[in-house]
């Protein structure tokens, strides 16, 4: 009831408005203008957001550089400690003896407890003779330290150990954060793994020669990195990695994060010429990397943070002042969607039809609501439509009978003229000879009659070159052995789909213009073949030729339009040419433009070339 009072009330003012587009945007654009002054709330979300990632961007980068010299420092240490502390020629010397002499067995055995009491992060020392195949260990048991010795295959299948070899320093490191082919760990150290952070190789090598002569292999658990990376701030959704200059992981928090990272192609991102910092997508969570480079050997400390943390704080802003904006902006929420839905309706079934037509949908037709200018526009667009419809169906009517009558003219004047020749060889033999030869001829006559007047348009080659014997036939009776023919067809053409009488127009050409001409023997050949693009079918002879001034006007004629023809010009031009026209604009009509009439002629004759693109006829008939 209150709904309807409210209807009456304001009816009057809203058809008012509905009646112009004009009003309708310019209510629009006033619930724009709120829509924009309340928007302003976003900008302290955007400015928040900014200045929350510069603070992790600054923050973390200074953490991560001053946490990543700690561990270069490390490194450096443990490099320290993996080289003689005493005279290396002595070591080396024992190492040398160790299995011939007792001294110098225990001379090795005492060093490497000496060092594995060295330092607590050490979980087990190595050393590994390559001459004799074996290894001296410590490690602790029972809570006490024990050196042992014992038989071990050879190690150059390892890759630390190949890598040891590579490496300009005489040493490797090995991780223990990814599983080891299996043809790998079983010829390798037997370490704990879960105690083990890192394995540190040290190649030694004699004086003298070069050659490797031990392994000094030192793993190290992770007491003393733990106490190093603990000073890097980590929260729920970071995530922190520690990465040799070789992208191998030495300490991560999550594998599978690490392995998904990898094949996604981060650690190929990590580049000094990135500033320590960039931005990466992974399973739906845009995360801001921010890295540290050591500049002695390029280790990488990664540090991937979440965006959607970054932004937890501005997050929680813009919630309360979208909250608080919302409380004013109901209203114009609510008419801002009444008055959208009243314009872009119709404009949206206008568009809809609009574009249904020009996809080639005739009955397209918008509807009509109201009375302002959408509704004046889809009313004319309609009144638009129907017309084309009128216009289009009487232009395809026009252009069907405009071909078949084009076509049907060209044939009733070939016709004519070749009946004219045909009359006139028969009288000619009959007046010569007066004798049953009459007979055939007028057999070949009514047969080429009915070929003539048959009511296709196009033929099988096979059907023509028939008739062409039949013609040449009739001829013959007029030149005798004065006219020669060959034949040279590809078989394969012979059942290509030609234009009637379209060869015999060549071949009257070449009578008219060679053997009328001339009293002497004239040969004239057929041929057919075939090219990349074109079926061609070529008439040649081998008589005067045609003047160059002549060839040109010929085939300035080719160009013109069929519809363009002027009958006083051909009466002029004493029809010479209008076969040849004809032929012409038979073939653009049926085959389309790549289809046409080539002529070459010289003083040893004319050639003339009839071009079909290959394929057969097209859309053009």
């Amino acid at each position: 009831m209150i709904k309807r009072t409210l209807y009456k009330l304001f009816e009057p003012l809203l058809e008012r408005i509905s009646r112009r587009l004009a009003n309708k945007l310019i209510l629009l654009f006033t619930i724009i203008i709120i829509l924009v002054v309340s928007s302003l709330t976003y900008i302290s979300y955007g400015m928040l957001r900014k200045e929350s990632v510069n603070n992790s961007i600054a923050s973390t980068s200074n953490n991560l550089l001053l946490v990543g010299r700690n561990l270069e420092s490390y490194l450096s240490g443990i490099e320290q400690l993996s080289l003689p502390q005493i005279s290396y020629d002595e070591f080396a010397y024992a190492i040398l003896h160790e299995s011939e002499d007792y001294g110098s067995k225990m001379y090795v055995e005492d060093y490497l407890k000496n060092l594995y009491f060295s330092r607590n992060d050490l979980e087990a020392v190595y050393l590994y003779v390559i001459k004799e195949h074996k290894y001296y260990y410590v490690t602790k048991e029972n809570y006490n330290i024990t050196v042992r010795v014992t038989e071990h295959p050879p190690i150059d299948n390892l890759s630390w150990y190949k890598r040891a070899l590579a490496s300009p320093f005489n040493r490797s490191y090995q991780s223990f954060v990814e599983e080891a082919p299996a043809a790998e760990s079983s010829v390798d150290y037997p370490v704990n793994k879960d105690k083990v952070f890192m394995g540190y190789h040290r190649l030694l090598r004699s004086i003298v020669s070069r050659e490797p002569q031990a392994v000094l292999s030192l793993y190290l658990n992770s007491s003393v990195t733990d106490e190093i990376m603990k000073d890097i701030p980590f929260s729920t959704g970071q995530h922190l990695m520690y990465i040799s200059p070789d992208n191998e992981p030495f300490t991560v928090d999550d594998k599978e994060f690490y392995q998904g990272s990898r094949k996604a192609g981060l650690l190929d991102q990590l580049t000094p010429e990135k500033n320590g910092r960039v931005t990466w997508s992974h399973e739906e969570q845009k995360y801001l990397v921010i890295y540290d480079i050591s500049q002695k050997e390029g280790w990488k400390l990664v540090k991937p943070i979440p965006y959607t943390e970054i932004y937890a704080a501005a997050t929680t802003t813009r919630k309360l002042n979208v909250f608080i904006g919302l409380l004013f902006l109901v209203l114009s929420v609510v008419l801002v969607s009444v008055t959208s839905n009243r314009i872009t309706h119709p404009l949206k079934n206008l568009s809809l039809q609009m574009k249904r037509f020009s996809t080639g949908s005739f009955d397209a037709e918008a509807t009509v609501e109201g009375k302002d200018e959408i509704a004046y526009l889809s009313r004319h667009f309609n009144k638009m439509v129907e017309k084309t419809n009128e216009l289009i169906n009487e232009r395809y009517k026009m252009k069907i009978v405009e071909k078949n009558a084009v076509l049907k003219a060209l044939e009733a004047e070939i016709n004519p003229h070749f009946l004219y020749n045909a009359l006139q060889a028969i009288s000619t033999k009959a007046l010569k000879n007066n004798n049953d030869d009459i007979v055939e001829m007028v057999d070949n006559l009514a047969m080429t009659l009915r070929y003539c007047i048959s009511g296709r348009d196009v033929v099988q080659a096979r059907e023509e070159l028939r008739h062409i014997e039949r013609y040449l036939a009739l001829q013959k009776a007029r030149f005798g052995s004065r006219m020669q023919v060959v034949y040279d067809w590809d078989e394969s053409l012979m059942e290509l789909r030609i234009p009637k009488l379209s060869i015999q127009t060549l071949v009257e050409n070449c009578i008219k213009h060679a053997l009328e001409k001339v009293s002497t023997t004239v040969t004239i050949r057929i041929e057919a073949h075939v090219t990349a693009t074109h079926s061609v079918i070529s008439v040649r002879d081998d008589g005067p030729g045609i003047n160059e001034e002549r060839l040109e006007q010929v085939m300035s004629s080719l160009q013109i339009q069929w519809e363009d023809r002027d009958s006083d010009a051909e009466e002029e031009d004493g029809n010479e040419s209008i076969g040849l026209k004809n032929l012409n604009t038979r073939l653009k009509l049926l085959y389309g433009e790549d289809a046409g009439l080539a002529i070459h002629s010289s003083e040893h004759g004319t050639q003339m070339d009839m071009r079909l693109p290959r394929g057969g006829v097209g859309q053009h008939v």
